[in-house]
């Protein structure tokens, strides 16, 4: 029993440790990017912030594929079974590289009109417009690199996927002071400059994940399977990863209409708003490590046919991501006063952020469980319908039309819509704990692999 809790904790370490990292240093890109643009005027960090939102919509569909490779790429690694996942790894960059490229493309030739559907205010449309023009390259590029991270997570690399994601973060958030306000003999850039950093970090993440997966023993991207798909391999991924679409999809149209909701209450509101989703960004990303490092850990345990073991796994992350996400929740509330302090925003401003940090520290605990339950244990079984029907009643039918009335019919204060559009996580939370406990998750997607193939 002891040896069984030790092991636990070795992959608890080894796993989530560097995935929560990996994931802190992506916010902290966020936070420098607001910090350094708050400098240069409030319009400039809410045109960002607003154009962001296109970065946010690409990534539902990155957060996706990657779910989808993890959720068989766990399994078949736990089964060690390696060309199953060279396969599976081949497909889903295919795919990936393919819509990224779309992202590129739109983003590159009609900026505007997507400015256009988060706000009315023509300084702030012609900002972010800017902004997406100059960082269209890199939509491309993040589809590649996120793929080739989330296998290395995967296949016993969890370290080194860290690694090279923070080095190019370093890099991001350097190249930011030189093209942002224009050092060492460089252009003052401002907006494009922002925009330019992050292209320059891209570039140089993208190379070394190449390099990296060509090293011997590492899982690499082979044209065999890239031209000729396993077509029962990549009909059971679609078969569980369809369901992660939709609620990604629900999920992210649904906060994106909180977006424009905020939009449209006065570029206070907007940038208060930025603020606090960015600090909500920074501290959630160690319930987000614990439940993708969560899902590694079952789903190894679910592949190698460890039912009970994976269940037990399962209990256990549950009691963490409650823990966690009170800790969370606690700090969030001990650095309101830090934040409200370096921020460089209006007094109303000011104000709004103050009292949206408080309602983000409830929002933590939520948060937490379901990124854990929904996001880590549930896919790690194919159980990825329940987050789908959650989200979309959740979402749907309470906070967004609620949100919707109180803001335009009801004229409601800034911070009561905030309050409102910020309920979906506790609201979903007694749904979540009873669907665990029918243990529907608890599933081995392998099996029906192996004996078609044998």
């Amino acid at each position: 029993m002891q040896t069984k809790a030790n092991d636990f904790s070795k992959k608890l370490i080894d796993l989530i440790l560097p995935i929560t990292f990996q994931q802190f240093m992506l916010a902290l890109v966020s936070a420098s990017d607001a910090v350094m643009l708050g400098r240069l005027s409030q319009n400039a960090l809410s045109a960002v912030s607003l154009a962001s939102q296109i970065t946010f919509v690409e990534n539902l569909f990155l957060a996706t594929m990657t779910i989808g490779l993890s959720m068989f790429a766990a399994q078949y690694w736990g089964k060690n079974d390696r060309v199953s996942v060279e396969k599976i790894f081949a497909y889903v960059m295919k795919i990936t590289a393919a819509v990224s490229f779309a992202f590129f493309i739109i983003s590159l030739l009609i900026p505007k009109f997507f400015m256009g559907l988060f706000t009315n205010d023509t300084i702030l449309i012609n900002g972010g417009a800017v902004y997406l023009k100059t960082v269209s390259l890199s939509y491309f590029l993040t589809g590649i690199s996120q793929i080739y991270l989330c296998i290395l997570k995967n296949s016993g690399k969890a370290v080194k996927s860290g690694v090279i994601s923070s080095a190019s973060v370093a890099a991001n958030i350097f190249l930011n002071v030189v093209f942002i306000f224009g050092l060492w003999g460089m252009p003052k850039l401002e907006i494009a400059g922002a925009a330019l950093a992050t292209v320059i970090a891209k570039i140089i993440e993208v190379l070394w994940c190449i390099t990296e997966s060509l090293r011997k023993g590492n899982i690499a991207l082979k044209c065999k399977h890239v031209l000729h798909c396993d077509k029962r391999l990549t009909k059971d991924f679609w078969k569980y990863t369809f369901h992660v679409l939709g609620n990604e999809i629900v999920w992210g149209i649904g906060f994106t209409m909180y977006s424009v909701i905020m939009g449209h209450l006065g570029t206070d509101a907007v940038a208060a708003n930025s603020i606090a989703n960015i600090i909500k960004n920074l501290i959630v990303c160690f319930c987000v490590g614990l439940g993708s490092g969560g899902g590694i850990i079952v789903g190894n345990e679910l592949g190698a046919g460890k039912l009970d073991t994976a269940k037990e796994y399962g209990g256990k992350l549950c009691r963490l991501s409650v823990i966690l996400g009170l800790v969370s929740g606690f700090v969030m509330f001990l650095l309101s006063p830090v934040i409200l302090k370096f921020s460089d925003l209006s007094d109303t401003a000011n104000n709004y952020l103050k009292w949206m940090t408080v309602m983000c520290s409830v929002y933590m605990v939520g948060k937490s469980v379901n990124m854990t339950v929904i996001s880590g244990i549930f896919c790690a079984g194919g159980d990825s319908k329940f987050g789908l029907f959650c989200d979309a009643v959740t979402m749907w039918c309470v906070t967004v039309p609620l949100g919707f009335i109180a803001a335009f019919a009801l004229k409601l204060s800034v911070l009561a819509v905030y309050l409102i559009i910020n309920l979906d996580e506790l609201v979903k939370l007694p749904a979540v704990y009873r669907h665990y406990k029918n243990y529907l998750w608890v599933k081995d997607l392998t099996v029906k692999t192996m004996k078609t193939e044998e």
